[in-house]
């Protein structure tokens, strides 16, 4: 959850990614994670998880140090470190210091991603949130950033095991399904668009396709990760806008077409 770079990315950094097609029936559903693809949040929860252990630790623990546990669920990652025992207070230091913080250190929704999800909408196109954030966090993000509705929502906290676990995604192609967002062959048509690995491997596992948000990615960062979503049959974006058009252009033909550059 906390592998995103800053919420900027220059144009000449915007250009290329491979995109690999999508099947004849088009998108019926796409699916985002939150932190790291949608918003920046990698310096507010960083500071935040430091808030919360550092009276428990007696020292407060660095990002680098942190980083390197990869975090990608904050309740769960807050239990292994601080324990079961405190877990309470521990979660109780961090959802005052993420609310405390957030104004100073979060670092904005990504460029571009509020156009994407304007023209999402637009299109028709049922959009959904599987995230390794807590419906509390959410709360605290959620009337800031203004992203609008989503027709499904599953938070850490609705799951037995965060990612790359794939029950979080699964429950959320059900849930559209339910609700009629989704055909017969439901997960078939549905994209996952993340920023990690384990993003990727949790839409595999779930049988729908993997989409990888190249924008909030650093320069080094994004050949391997694309060649890990194509490894995976999945898609890579270098941009939000480049993810329209491809959903737009299945929209438009329903048929299938080559692989190409975006």
């Amino acid at each position: 959850m906390c592998s995103m770079s800053g919420a900027e990315m220059s144009g000449a950094e915007r250009e290329s990614a491979g995109s690999r097609e999508i099947g004849a029936s088009g998108v019926g559903a796409v699916l985002f994670d939150l932190d790291g693809t949608l918003v920046a949040t990698r310096r507010l929860y960083l500071e935040a998880f430091a808030d919360a252990l550092e009276p428990l630790l007696g020292r407060r623990p660095g990002h680098e140090e942190m980083m390197a546990l990869r975090p990608r669920a904050e309740i769960r990652f807050l239990r292994e470190l601080g324990g079961e025992e405190a877990h309470v207070a521990v979660m109780e230091r961090f959802y005052r210091a993420y609310e405390d913080r957030h104004d100073e250190d979060f670092q904005g929704i990504y460029t571009g991603v509020r156009e994407m999800l304007a023209r999402l909408r637009a299109l028709g196109t049922p959009m959904g949130l599987v995230t390794g954030k807590s419906r509390r966090s959410w709360g605290i993000t959620s009337p800031r950033v203004k992203l609008g509705p989503f027709s499904v929502a599953i938070f850490d906290d609705d799951v037995p095991r965060s990612k790359p676990d794939p029950s979080g995604l699964r429950a959320a192609v059900r849930e559209l399904a339910g609700a009629g967002a989704l055909g017969p062959n439901a997960s078939d048509d549905v994209l996952y668009v993340g920023d990690s690995p384990t993003d990727l491997e949790a839409a595999a596992g779930a049988g729908v396709r993997p989409g990888a948000a190249l924008w909030s990615k650093r320069p080094y960062e994004r050949d391997a990760f694309q060649a890990q979503a194509e490894a995976l049959g999945g898609i890579a974006f270098a941009t939000p806008a480049s993810l329209v058009e491809v959903i737009q252009s299945r929209a438009a033909t329903g048929a299938a077409s080559p692989p190409h550059q975006l």
